[in-house]
């Protein structure tokens, strides 16, 4: 996610706690750029936790198992 839709989910945020309030299609874009937020998030973690490789005392190393 670039800077700019951040800088946008922001403003957003901003103007939703000004009396004003936000427009139903403000409301929807502000939910929208959440989600993409949250997805990109969600998908940085995820390759940072597999990136992840433990190595026992005897030198071995192995991945975390992933979890249902």
């Amino acid at each position: 996610m670039d800077q700019a839709k951040i800088d946008r989910i922001n403003a957003l945020a901003k103007k939703a706690k000004s009396p004003e309030g936000l427009t139903p299609e403000e409301e929807a874009e502000r939910a929208a750029l959440r989600r993409e937020y949250v997805a990109a998030y969600r998908e940085s973690l995820v390759a940072q936790l597999e990136s992840i490789r433990i190595v026992e005392p005897d030198g071995t190393k192995h991945r975390l198992p992933k979890k249902d």
